[in-house]
């Protein structure tokens, strides 16, 4: 079995502030023995508004934010997934929404660009993340200690059918920053069907509480087993939670419920 990480922050616009943040985080999951760790959507920057981070954007392979996630894989010799980052893209006004992934002797080995872009209208409640991000094309998946590793974003929860063209996978992870009206309403849930239709772990890292914009979010990182059971939960604030992932209970689910087996679509 191994131990993986979700972190939980309230990131501030300061992105050396949340750096900060981050260290004692990810040096406190290391500490508990992860070896995989996996950091919420936006950590590094959430700003004032929207187009915040497009000013903080980084080419891929240089930038403080990459060089800090690099060194702190190489550091505590853990895989790390780091939530997402705004990386530079060709319109200057829009940024790509990238999770990036480290392996233990700090390299960069995995690359995924959220495909489905968040927009919500209720009240006085408004989201449109296609006025700053462009949205990426391709799925991500990788390879790492704990085994094939299918790569999503927040609102890329919603679509399952993202998931099966990853095909059969050992852990879904899910960094995220969802509303606190949405999280409340389906958070829990579409985590727990995810991890049941693919018969895997699902590990979600969230922003989580009151940030210095107003937003409000729901948080809950979470550690969902294959049979959908909820092993690890932080509601609010900042925190690290742990738990192991058994390939024998994956196993023995698939084996006596061969869902994926039986699949015709």
């Amino acid at each position: 079995m191994t131990k993986v990480a979700a972190i939980q922050m309230v990131s501030t616009p300061v992105v050396g502030e949340n750096i900060a943040t981050a260290t004692r985080l990810i040096g406190e999951a290391a500490g508990q023995g992860a070896k995989l760790v996996l950091l919420p959507e936006y950590w590094a920057i959430m700003g004032m508004s929207d187009s915040d981070k497009v000013a903080k954007a980084e080419p891929l392979g240089k930038g403080p934010i990459q060089d800090f996630m690099s060194a702190m894989a190489r550091e505590h010799g853990i895989w790390l997934l780091g939530g997402t980052l705004p990386l530079a893209s060709d319109d200057p006004e829009r940024v790509i929404n990238t999770t990036l992934v480290y392996d233990p002797q700090g390299k960069h080995v995995g690359r995924y660009d959220k495909i489905h872009l968040f927009g919500f209208t209720k009240g006085t409640e408004s989201y449109d993340e296609a006025r700053t991000i462009v949205p990426g094309k391709t799925v991500g998946t990788v390879e790492t200690a704990v085994g094939k590793v299918g790569m999503s974003v927040c609102y890329d929860l919603r679509f399952p059918e993202l998931y099966r063209a990853m095909g059969p996978l050992d852990l879904i992870v899910v960094p995220a920053a969802f509303t606190y009206t949405t999280g409340k309403a389906h958070w829990e849930i579409l985590l727990r069907a995810r991890a049941i239709e693919n018969q895997c772990y699902v590990l979600a890292a969230a922003q989580g509480g009151t940030h210095v914009n107003g937003r409000r979010t729901w948080g809950h990182s979470m550690l969902v087993d294959p049979w959908g059971e909820i092993k690890a939960v932080l509601a609010e604030g900042e925190g690290v939670i742990t738990g192991e992932l058994d390939p024998a209970f994956v196993h023995g689910v698939r084996e006596s419920l061969p869902a994926l087996k039986h699949r015709i679509l």
